[in-house]
Protein backbone atom coordinates (compact mmCIF):
# COMPACT_ATOMS: atom_id res chain seq x y z
CA UNK A 1 0.00 0.00 0.00
CA UNK A 2 1.38 3.21 -0.83
CA UNK A 3 2.23 5.78 1.74
CA UNK A 4 0.01 8.87 2.10
CA UNK A 5 1.21 11.66 0.84
CA UNK A 6 1.26 14.71 3.18
CA UNK A 7 -1.63 17.44 2.41
CA UNK A 8 -0.98 20.41 2.38
CA UNK A 9 -2.07 22.38 6.20
CA UNK A 10 -3.94 25.77 5.20
CA UNK A 11 -2.46 28.70 6.59
CA UNK A 12 -4.51 30.85 8.95
CA UNK A 13 -4.12 34.87 7.89
CA UNK A 14 -5.79 37.07 10.61
CA UNK A 15 -8.51 39.08 9.39
CA UNK A 16 -9.64 42.12 10.28
CA UNK A 17 -12.87 42.28 12.31
CA UNK A 18 -15.02 45.59 11.79
CA UNK A 19 -15.15 47.49 15.51
CA UNK A 20 -18.39 49.24 15.85
CA UNK A 21 -17.48 52.97 15.98
CA UNK A 22 -18.62 55.21 18.49
CA UNK A 23 -21.43 57.48 17.15
CA UNK A 24 -22.71 60.45 19.87
CA UNK A 25 -26.21 60.12 21.01
CA UNK A 26 -28.28 62.91 20.96
CA UNK A 27 -29.16 63.24 24.45
CA UNK A 28 -32.09 65.24 25.69
CA UNK A 29 -30.94 68.36 28.07
CA UNK A 30 -32.44 67.80 31.68
CA UNK A 31 -36.44 68.55 32.44
CA UNK A 32 -36.57 72.52 33.73
CA UNK A 33 -36.43 72.19 37.68
CA UNK A 34 -40.49 72.09 38.66
CA UNK A 35 -40.88 72.14 42.63
CA UNK A 36 -37.74 74.08 43.77
CA UNK A 37 -36.71 74.90 47.15
CA UNK A 38 -36.14 79.10 47.27
CA UNK A 39 -35.28 79.81 50.80
CA UNK A 40 -35.09 78.74 54.22
CA UNK A 41 -36.14 81.11 57.17
CA UNK A 42 -33.95 78.78 59.93
CA UNK A 43 -34.01 81.32 62.60
CA UNK A 44 -37.47 81.37 63.64
CA UNK A 45 -38.55 84.40 65.98
CA UNK A 46 -40.25 82.03 68.21
CA UNK A 47 -38.08 81.82 71.60
CA UNK A 48 -37.14 77.82 71.78
CA UNK A 49 -39.52 76.22 69.28
CA UNK A 50 -39.46 78.26 66.62
CA UNK A 51 -42.36 77.17 65.53
CA UNK A 52 -42.10 79.77 62.99
CA UNK A 53 -39.41 78.68 60.74
CA UNK A 54 -40.40 77.45 57.42
CA UNK A 55 -39.17 76.26 53.64
CA UNK A 56 -40.36 77.96 51.08
CA UNK A 57 -41.52 75.81 47.60
CA UNK A 58 -42.12 77.49 44.49
CA UNK A 59 -43.24 75.85 40.98
CA UNK A 60 -40.56 77.02 38.29
CA UNK A 61 -42.49 75.28 35.41
CA UNK A 62 -45.01 76.48 33.38
CA UNK A 63 -47.82 74.04 34.19
CA UNK A 64 -49.19 72.98 37.53
CA UNK A 65 -47.09 70.43 39.54
CA UNK A 66 -48.87 67.76 41.54
CA UNK A 67 -46.85 67.29 44.86
CA UNK A 68 -49.21 64.41 46.15
CA UNK A 69 -46.67 62.13 47.97
CA UNK A 70 -43.48 64.49 47.27
CA UNK A 71 -41.61 64.70 50.49
CA UNK A 72 -39.73 67.51 52.07
CA UNK A 73 -36.85 66.34 54.25
CA UNK A 74 -33.81 68.07 56.10
CA UNK A 75 -31.10 65.95 54.42
CA UNK A 76 -28.27 67.00 56.45
CA UNK A 77 -30.21 65.02 60.06
CA UNK A 78 -32.08 62.83 57.82
CA UNK A 79 -35.27 63.54 59.37
CA UNK A 80 -37.74 64.90 59.94
CA UNK A 81 -39.98 64.44 56.39
CA UNK A 82 -42.84 65.62 55.38
CA UNK A 83 -45.00 64.23 52.97
CA UNK A 84 -47.54 66.59 50.75
CA UNK A 85 -51.10 65.58 50.64
CA UNK A 86 -53.03 66.27 47.62
CA UNK A 87 -52.14 69.24 46.43
CA UNK A 88 -50.75 71.25 43.11
CA UNK A 89 -48.98 73.76 43.07
CA UNK A 90 -49.61 76.73 40.07
CA UNK A 91 -46.71 78.45 37.62
CA UNK A 92 -44.88 80.75 39.99
CA UNK A 93 -47.14 79.60 43.25
CA UNK A 94 -45.05 79.77 46.36
CA UNK A 95 -45.97 77.54 48.90
CA UNK A 96 -44.47 76.98 52.97
CA UNK A 97 -43.96 74.46 55.17
CA UNK A 98 -43.95 75.44 58.97
CA UNK A 99 -42.16 73.50 61.43
CA UNK A 100 -45.58 74.26 63.72
CA UNK A 101 -47.49 76.15 62.57
CA UNK A 102 -50.37 76.68 59.98
CA UNK A 103 -50.23 79.38 57.42
CA UNK A 104 -53.09 78.74 54.73
CA UNK A 105 -52.62 81.49 53.04
CA UNK A 106 -49.08 79.74 51.53
CA UNK A 107 -50.52 76.22 51.47
CA UNK A 108 -51.10 75.56 55.12
CA UNK A 109 -48.26 73.20 55.70
CA UNK A 110 -46.57 72.11 58.91
CA UNK A 111 -44.03 69.37 60.15
CA UNK A 112 -46.39 69.56 63.68
CA UNK A 113 -42.96 69.52 65.39
CA UNK A 114 -42.79 71.22 68.44
CA UNK A 115 -39.01 72.09 68.81
CA UNK A 116 -36.82 73.80 65.50
CA UNK A 117 -35.59 71.58 62.58
CA UNK A 118 -32.84 74.04 61.11
CA UNK A 119 -29.92 74.54 62.92
CA UNK A 120 -29.09 78.13 63.16
CA UNK A 121 -25.34 78.10 64.03
CA UNK A 122 -24.85 74.64 61.53
CA UNK A 123 -26.37 74.98 58.36
CA UNK A 124 -28.61 72.36 57.31
CA UNK A 125 -29.80 71.30 53.81
CA UNK A 126 -33.38 70.74 52.89
CA UNK A 127 -34.18 68.47 50.10
CA UNK A 128 -37.38 68.19 48.36
CA UNK A 129 -38.51 64.49 46.54
CA UNK A 130 -40.81 63.65 44.47
CA UNK A 131 -43.36 60.82 44.47
CA UNK A 132 -40.77 58.24 43.31
CA UNK A 133 -38.04 59.10 45.51
CA UNK A 134 -36.31 61.03 42.91
CA UNK A 135 -34.29 64.53 44.58
CA UNK A 136 -35.76 67.28 42.57
CA UNK A 137 -33.90 70.26 44.83
CA UNK A 138 -31.87 71.01 47.28
CA UNK A 139 -30.89 74.56 49.46
CA UNK A 140 -28.58 75.12 51.90
CA UNK A 141 -28.58 78.11 54.03
CA UNK A 142 -27.86 80.90 54.73
CA UNK A 143 -29.00 82.98 52.82
CA UNK A 144 -32.52 82.52 54.08
CA UNK A 145 -35.64 83.68 52.92
CA UNK A 146 -35.46 87.60 53.50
Amino acid sequence: MPAPSPTATPTLAPTATPVPRATSTPTRPPPPPEGVIECIFYDGLIPRSEADEYVQIANAASNPVPLANWSLRDVSDGSPTFTFPAYSIAPGERVRVYTNEVHPESGGFSFKRGSSIWNNSNPDTAGLFDAQGFQVSTHTYPPGCE
